[in-house]
């Protein structure tokens, strides 16, 4: 029988079925698009350079003689790098040195291109460029990749330099007016390549550095000047009562002990319904706050009979008299604070004492009347603010010990 003669099988046959889904599915395959080829960076691979890296996806072509600048691993990485391929050629074995080529890239891992686009830039950077980052003009996000990546492959002398940058920027007036706390992942997320067309070559879209990443950033290289302008961020922010639970996981993470107690501080006050349902607070940092609850609320019931050690002045005639009317005062100021605003919680010790060194100040720059206490110490009185100014302080500071583990 010929080929012809063979009856036609009806479309809904379980064999044409079969048949249609293979050819469905060798036309779907035929149509994914298969991995993508690496891509020359527009700049930085340049023409007579001698070494190739490959950076997540994307081909750099350097000048080997740059990348071990300033006693860099780069230049450790390359002897390694010799002594194979000199191993490799008394063995005879065939093939191209690593880096000699793009079929044969030295792959850099764990770092992004945009990290080793901004160490290149620095490295071939023209004066000019180099003076610009030390303006408003900087580009903060091309700075901090360059940190990062500075930090580590060993630049030490750039990474100090970009450091200056940041701190240069961030130490201006209002410089962290417009930085978002964290990334947020529906507006900050790069977007995802799709594989509709080719990928195009070159840096991906900039966003601006974090305060959280500006901060890791700042421990990471122990830089203080860097820290101090990003841990002022915290604190106003927390003043304002905004991400106060970030700010404790920040401050605790990286031992910041300022911003850990005035996180504390801020959350207890929140209330406990508050923590219960703050998803960001662990059971140990929920644990932590009704401690500080109670420690702060016997600080205070102990508070107005403990006035802080007084150093007299030079001109007092009596220690003992002045010592006893501090005292009273002390007391007294503590109490009209409360007085004042009643509206204080029990626990808010700082709020509290804030208030009482705001009192004490206007009793002794006679803004308010006095009524008599200090009469008792009449050259003492500066120096009675000066106690209660430091008094203040010491519990600022020491917040974070009165929200312990030991409950």
């Amino acid at each position: 029988m010929d080929h012809d003669d063979h009856p036609a099988l009806p479309p809904d046959s379980p064999l044409m079925t079969m048949t249609n889904s293979f050819l469905n599915d060798g036309m779907l395959l035929l149509s994914m698009p298969g991995p993508r080829l690496p891509s020359r960076d527009p700049t930085y691979y340049i023409n007579d350079g001698n070494t190739v890296l490959l950076v997540e996806n994307v081909l750099f072509k350097v000048h080997r003689s740059v990348l071990t600048k300033d006693r860099s691993a780069f230049e450790t990485m390359f002897q390694l790098s010799g002594e194979t391929d000199s191993v490799r050629s008394d063995s005879s074995m065939s093939g191209a040195q690593e880096g000699e080529s793009d079929g044969n890239p030295i792959r850099l891992q764990g770092d992004t291109a945009d990290e080793f686009r901004a160490l290149l830039w620095a490295l071939y950077a023209l004066p000019h460029e180099l003076t610009l980052a030390m303006t408003t003009e900087a580009d903060c996000t091309q700075l901090l990749n360059l940190v990062r990546i500075t930090h580590k492959y060993q630049f030490r002398s750039i990474m100090s330099w970009a450091l200056s940058a940041l701190h240069h920027y961030y130490s201006r007036p209002g410089a962290f007016d417009d930085v978002q706390t964290a990334a947020a992942t529906s507006t900050s997320a790069p977007p995802i390549l799709s594989h509709a067309g080719p990928a195009t070559p070159g840096p991906s879209p900039s966003y601006p550095p974090t305060l959280v990443q500006i901060t890791e950033l700042a421990a990471l290289c122990e830089r203080a000047d860097l820290l101090d302008c990003a841990m002022a961020r915290w604190k106003r922010l927390i003043g304002e009562g905004r991400d106060l639970a970030l700010a404790l996981n920040i401050g605790e993470r990286f031992n910041l002990r300022p911003v850990t107690g005035l996180a504390y501080h801020g959350l207890m006050l929140r209330g406990k319904a508050h923590w219960d349902t703050e998803l960001a607070l662990t059971r140990a940092q929920r644990v932590r706050l009704l401690a500080g609850y109670y420690a702060l609320t016997k600080l205070w019931d102990a508070l107005p009979a403990q006035p802080p050690p007084l150093t007299h002045g030079a001109r007092c005639t009596s220690q003992q008299r002045c010592t006893k009317a501090f005292g009273t005062l002390w007391r007294t100021v503590l109490e009209t604070g409360t007085q004042v605003m009643p509206g204080l919680a029990r626990e808010d010790v700082l709020g509290k004492i804030m208030l009482a060194e705001s009192v004490m100040k206007a009793m002794v720059e006679r803004e308010i009347p006095s009524q008599g206490f200090l009469d008792g110490m009449p050259h003492c009185r500066e120096s009675a603010l000066l106690a209660t100014s430091m008094r203040m302080r010491e519990i600022k500071d020491s917040l974070a010990d009165y929200f312990s583990d030991d409950f």
